[in-house]
């Protein structure tokens, strides 16, 4: 077998490969996009609003400082675009690859979750009244009281999409997977107390944050929506990133489980071929270069000893007998 160079792994090498082992999450991630279609079409519940609740739903209607558009590209382009930058600097499919598929699915798995709470509760937005009466002129029914809209039906049916907030749960899925992602890549948890590399991780959630926001200012959702919205995005994108990546702080936490898997795989065939012994020397050592680099003044020599990373010194070891 071929000596396994690390951060060889590239598109045209490795790309065709990584891709056919993961077709059937790519074929899943086609069905949720088919199901986030149905849940835009489909109509929302449409909630009672009395003639008494009209006085928290009576915000002017304004239109979006954020615009639907700028959505996906702060959730989705925004941190692909640093996704990318990172695989050309260290060219390495699988890390590009996972990082991809966990921040599309991040985003999507959130946005049908958000949108399926959103139609089945039917929450009014803090301006439905004019929304439901453009005119200013409340009409209701005489028995129940309930609102009998004069206004546009795609109005109308926008405003029973309040809780949670769309815009705030696509951000924080996007933006706290790439906060995710950046924790790792930086080594945040080094031990080496550098707030700059914190102030790094931070920036992405404070845009969200700062989505989420406008979205109270313009009176499209209620704070509990926001809440709510950030609340699932964050969550989701946590669960999608240690999915495929360690957790930051663990030793391996720059780079993604797949890529120790295959270097595990590869030191295995390798033993079992004897001419290849100076191969086997040879990735030996680039592992743990590996290792120290990524521990390069983490810690003491008594502290490195003690928190050696199985995976890469038993590999290592492994080659040398």
């Amino acid at each position: 077998m071929p000596e396994i160079q690390l951060g060889a792994q590239t598109i045209r090498s490795h790309g065709a490969k990584v891709a056919r082992i993961h077709m059937h999450d790519w074929l899943i991630f086609l069905l949720l996009v088919v199901i986030e279609v149905i849940l835009n079409v489909i109509e929302p519940f449409h909630r009672f609003v009395g003639e008494g609740m009209m006085t928290d739903l009576n915000y002017p209607l304004k239109g979006n400082t954020v615009p639907l558009w700028a959505v996906p590209v702060i959730a989705i382009l925004l941190p692909l675009a640093v996704i990318i930058v990172y695989y050309f600097i260290r060219r390495d499919i699988y890390d590009l690859h996972h990082a991809i598929l966990g921040l599309l699915f991040s985003v999507l798995v959130t946005g049908v979750i958000t949108d399926a709470i959103k139609d089945a509760v039917g929450r009014p937005r803090p301006d439905f009244f004019w929304r439901c009466f453009p005119d200013g002129k409340g009409v209701f029914d005489p028995v129940t009281k309930n609102v009998m809209c004069t206004g546009l039906k795609s109005v109308i049916k926008e405003g029973h999409k309040s809780f949670p907030s769309g815009h705030t749960s696509w951000s924080f899925a996007g933006l706290g997977f790439l906060a995710w992602y950046l924790s790792g890549k930086i080594r945040l948890f080094d031990r080496r107390g550098h707030i700059a590399k914190l102030c790094i991780v931070c920036l992405p959630l404070l845009v969200a944050a700062l989505v989420g926001v406008s979205r109270v200012d313009d009176y499209w959702h209620h704070w509990q929506d926001v809440f709510a919205g950030g609340l699932l995005g964050m969550t989701v994108a946590s669960f999608c990133y240690l999915q495929f990546f360690p957790p930051p702080y663990d030793i391996n936490g720059w780079g993604p489980h797949a890529y120790f898997q295959m270097l595990a795989e590869s030191q295995n065939g390798n033993q079992s071929a004897p001419t290849n012994i100076n191969c086997l020397s040879v990735q030996s050592m680039e592992l743990e270069n590996v290792y120290i680099q990524s521990h390069n003044g983490m810690a003491t020599s008594e502290g490195i000893t003690r928190d050696t990373s199985p995976m890469l010194v038993g590999m290592a070891s492994g080659g040398r007998h």
